[in-house]
This record gives structure tokens, C-alpha cells and sequence, in this order.
């Protein structure tokens, strides 16, 4: 519209100031400048995004680079000490925790010297405390398939199982167990069961994170045998080499079919064989014992250990498990569907015939065990040796006492 000067009059626009009462072309941004304006902002924000992902990224890569670096750093140390045990066995690495140990070694003209004299070496091992293995390990493969057709040698057990030192000894090198387990096995003349028994039961135990060690109590000569009495000697003949806290008396021909059937010990005495195939996979009577069973040391004392009376087949493990009722203790057992085992097939062993003494011993166990088991404990270690999967200890439990004429 024109004015009375001559001047044109706009109004005014919303969003735009006045200029004067006047519009001003120039003022006006035309809709592509107000895009780019719009686009730079937004390029700004996805750039400062940018920035700061790269940041978090560098961050991240730096502590990883941190992380590997002190583990490499780590791992070169232990190397080191390796080495250093080797070259002076005068070292004393048996606290996995703590300081090396200063020592005295003597030099080939029978001067000694100090490590403070003669080498100066900063051997100060600081590593994490391993936690507690776990009560139901993650690797754990539930039931298993169990065969005995196919050839087995200790070669090929000792190929499956590299981390199995001499003595057949293991300890998890990722967690610490909450005990130590010595599993006991009576023996004589079953070298082909012992190969199957190793190949199945060395993974199985490594899987359930347990510290063991195998001990195969050898009867020496071709008189009757006695299980109870081996058992024994088992137990005693481990306690010199280690500190066990939980022993396992398995038979040889016995292997489990799942491997959550866990091999340590329990508040009760553990009765693990419930279930066998040549009983139908049910317990045969409640108070069935045998097989394989479990007992800490305490619990082990408690009972006296087992008779050492009971020669030829039968009749101990009902002793036994007649010793931890009187005692006041009770048998716990896994599920039966859990609690299965195989058998090895096979002939009854010369020289292990019924004890036909068995029922009358078992009726006395509250009269005998006092005095009966490990206090009156005899024997003689004829030849002891550790073999890279099962120390083998053979014994002369000498001679069972002439039986009764019948009648």
C-alpha cells in the first residue's frame, strides 16, 4: 500500500522485526539459507558425537592394552621363576601366595652363600587368590555313555589327560577345591578294569573341579582276599603323602554314568553306587553300603575304620555301614537317576569266595568295632611306585586265620 510519502507499508511479518514500521527485503533469510543453517547444526551434533565416540573408543582400547600387557607381564614372571627353581633348587615355591623364601646354598668347594652376598634377584610372585571351586561346576556333562567294547591302553589314558601328574594327582588350576580327595581302590589281578576305570573316571573328576589323587592298594600273593583290609591301608597310606581331607573306596569294575554324581565328601557318610545295572539300576536294600562310598577323615576315625575280619566276598560294607549307624550317623546318597553306574562284566575272582562266616560277623559289629580296624591294623608295604596316572602300593596283609570246621 502506498503512503501519503510515497512510501510503501508492509505489515509485519511474525517471526521477522520491523524495521522502522518498515519491511526490509535484505532482513528476510529465504528458505534455503534457513535449511543450511539447520543442516550445519545438525552436522555439527553428529561430529561432536563422533569425537566423543572416538574417545570412549581410545579409552576402552587403552585399558585393554593395560590389561594384556600386565598379563603378559605376569605370565613372563612365572616363566622366570620356573626357570629359577630349576637352577636353584634351594627355593621354596610351596606358598602359591606368598614371598620366595631366602636360602642357604652351599657352592662346589662347600662355601655357603646368601642371596644378599652373592645374588641380588627380586622374586616377590604377587598373584590373585584363586576363588572357591564352585559346589556345581559349569562343565558338568550329565549322563553318560559308558562302553567297554572298545581297546583301551595307559598310553592313550595318559594322551587324554596331560594335566594328570605322577601319582595320578590333580589339582584345578582355575578355582580353589574346598578339599582334598584320596580315592582308594582294592586290587589284584585287575590290570584290564584299571584301564577303563582311569580313561572314564580321570575326566569326570577333572570336570567336577576336584583335588585327588588315585591310590591302588595292591593285595601281594594268592591267599584270600580281603576289600575292608585294603581299604585300610589306603587310608593310611595316603595320609603319609598328603593331608587328605575326604577319602572314596570305589571298586575297580564300577564306573559312573553321570557325572554330577559329585566325588567329595558330605556332612553324612556317602553311599554313590546306588543305582547298578546288575541290580536293575535300584538300591538293593537300605541298607545297602557297597560299591562306592565316601567318608571324611573325621567321620573315617569316628568308626575305626573298617574290619579287617572280613575275608573273601560279603559281608564288610554291611559292617561298615552297621559302624556309621551306631555311631549316630546317617548314609546320604545322590538321585538315583543320578547315582548310576556300569559294571565291568566278569568272573568271580579265584581266591575271593563267599565268607561264610559273614552274617554271624555282621549280627557283632557293635561288640567288634572298637577294637576291629584301623587301631589293630596290621600290614607290610612289599613295593610302592607312582605311575603317571595311579600310584600302585602292593602289601602283604598277611594270612586269613584258619576257619571253623562245619558243624
Amino acid at each position: 500500500m502506498k503512503g501519503e510519502h510515497g512510501f510503501v507499508h508492509f505489515p509485519v511479518i511474525a517471526g521477522l522485526p520491523p524495521l522502522g514500521g518498515t519491511w526490509c527485503p535484505a532482513c528476510l533469510l529465504p528458505a534455503q539459507k534457513m535449511t543450511r543453517l539447520l543442516l550445519g547444526v545438525t552436522l555439527e551434533r553428529i561430529c561432536k558425537a563422533v569425537v566423543l565416540l572416538c574417545l570412549v573408543h581410545f579409552v576402552i582400547i587403552m585399558i585393554l592394552y593395560f590389561d594384556v600387557y600386565a598379563q603378559r607381564l605376569d605370565f613372563f614372571n612365572r616363566f622366570n621363576i620356573r626357570n629359577t627353581s630349576r637352577a636353584h633348587p634351594y627355593y621354596n615355591f610351596s606358598r602359591p601366595n606368598g614371598t620366595v623364601h631366602s636360602y642357604t646354598a652351599v657352592t662346589s668347594a662347600g662355601d655357603s652363600f646368601t642371596p644378599s652376598a652373592k645374588l641380588e634377584l627380586n622374586l616377590t610372585v604377587t598373584e590373585k587368590p584363586l576363588l572357591p571351586c564352585p559346589d556345581a561346576p559349569p562343565g558338568l556333562v550329565g549322563r553318560l555313555l559308558i562302553e567297554f567294547s572298545s581297546l583301551m591302553s595307559m598310553e592313550r589314558v595318559q594322551r587324554e589327560n596331560p594335566d594328570v601328574t605322577e601319582g595320578g594327582r590333580y589339582v584345578p588350576p582355575d578355582c580353589q577345591p574346598k578339599e582334598k580327595v584320596a580315592i582308594i581302590i582294592p586290587f589284584r589281578h585287575r590290570e584290564h578294569h584299571l584301564k577303563y576305570w582311569l580313561h572314564y573316571l580321570h575326566p569326570i573328576l577333572r570336570r567336577q573341579k576336584v583335588a585327588y589323587g588315585i591310590y591302588i592298594i595292591n593285595q601281594f600273593g594268592e591267599d584270600t582276599f580281603n576289600r575292608a583290609k585294603l581299604l585300610n591301608i589306603g587310608f593310611l597310606e595316603a595320609m603319609k603323602e598328603a593331608d587328605y581331607d575326604c577319602f572314596i573306596f570305589s571298586d575297580v569294575d564300577l564306573i559312573p554314568m553321570d557325572d554330577r554324581n559329585l566325588y567329595h565328601c558330605y556332612e553324612q557318610p556317602r553311599h554313590f553306587a546306588i543305582a547298578m545295572d546288575k541290580f536293575a539300576f535300584r538300591l538293593p536294600y537300605a541298607g545297602y553300603f557297597g560299591g562306592v562310598s565316601g567318608l571324611s577323615k573325621a567321620q573315617f576315625l569316628k568308626i575305626n575304620g573298617f574290619p579287617n575280619e572280613y575275608w573273601g566276598w560279603g559281608g564288610e560294607d554291611d559292617d561298615i555301614y552297621n559302624r556309621i549307624t551306631h555311631n549316630g550317623m546317617k548314609i546320604s546318597r545322590p538321585d538315583i537317576h543320578v547315582g548310576r553306574y556300569r559294571m565291568i562284566k566278569h568272573e568271580r575272582d579265584k581266591h575271593n569266595e563267599p565268607n561264610p562266616q559273614r552274617f554271624t560277623k555282621i549280627q557283632n559289629t557293635k561288640m567288634t568295632m572298637k577294637k576291629d580296624g584301623i587301631n589293630s591294623l596290621h600290614y607290610r608295604v612289599i613295593h610302592s611306585a607312582k605311575y603317571p596316572m595311579y600310584t600302585n602300593i602292593t602289601v602283604d596283609i598277611g594270612k586269613p586265620p584258619p576257619r571253623p570246621a562245619r558243624g
